[in-house]
């Protein structure tokens, strides 16, 4: 068994071998030593993407990690939410889409002010269209990963819908000129990145090996296409 493995392995060595002797003699039970020394390609942690949907989950997940791997292994395997994961790639790469990466995130509140702010400057009536209203049908075209300009070219003579596309482009054009995204930008925008830049998607996909996604049959449409671009 030495001279085979001695053979088959340029850099062997003769402390190896011995190593290896031990174990089937018995001499040894250094298990760990013994993976380092045969294993083929072994599975990295850094090279796991473990995703869940809500921030409990993923800390929960974090925790059995640390509790089976030992802490410094499980800081190496992203375990996170499909936002949390998505805005640490924008963090490092959403310059490539002409934001800057100290960008701010919006919540209901601060997206809900931004719409009311441009229905009023198109003289959109908030009876007719209550914020809440749009800011939802804005939220569902970006889970279905549709720009502006796709609900523009599915409008006919939909004039709810040519509303809704009047004002989610100037909603889109506020936030970007305000450096900031809101909760459905999140995803969209990885998307976004990983098409239009394949070199950036090539990095991911050799970084995240192994993909888990926790209730894969809830995954919406922009999420289920960011899971499968990586993988």
């Amino acid at each position: 068994f030495g001279d085979a493995y001695y053979n088959e392995t340029s850099n062997g060595s003769e402390d190896e071998i011995n190593f290896l002797l031990d174990y089937i003699n018995g001499k040894s039970d250094d298990i760990a030593r013994l993976k380092d020394i045969i294993a083929v390609s072994p599975i990295k942690p850094w090279n796991i993407l473990a995703i869940t949907f809500t921030n409990k989950a993923a800390g929960e997940l974090r925790a059995r990690l640390s509790n089976i791997l030992g802490e410094d292994d499980a800081k190496e395997v992203n375990a996170a939410t499909f936002h949390s994961a998505c805005v640490r790639i924008l963090r490092r790469e959403i310059e490539k889409l002409g934001y800057h990466s100290s960008f701010t995130i919006y919540d209901s509140d601060d997206s809900q002010r931004v719409i009311k702010s441009c229905l009023s400057d198109l003289n959109v009536s908030e009876q007719q269209f209550p914020p809440k209203s749009i800011l939802s049908s804005i939220s569902k075209a970006k889970d279905s990963m549709l720009f502006p300009k796709d609900i523009v070219a599915s409008i006919g003579g939909d004039f709810r819908k040519s509303v809704i596309a009047k004002v989610y482009a100037e909603y889109q054009k506020r936030l970007k000129s305000s450096n900031a995204l809101d909760f459905d930008d999140i995803i969209m925008l990885t998307v976004q990145l990983f098409t239009d830049f394949p070199d950036v998607l090539e990095h991911y996909q050799n970084r995240y090996k192994y993909i888990l996604v926790d209730e894969y049959q809830d995954t919406n449409h922009a999420q289920f296409k960011l899971v499968s671009l990586l993988s």
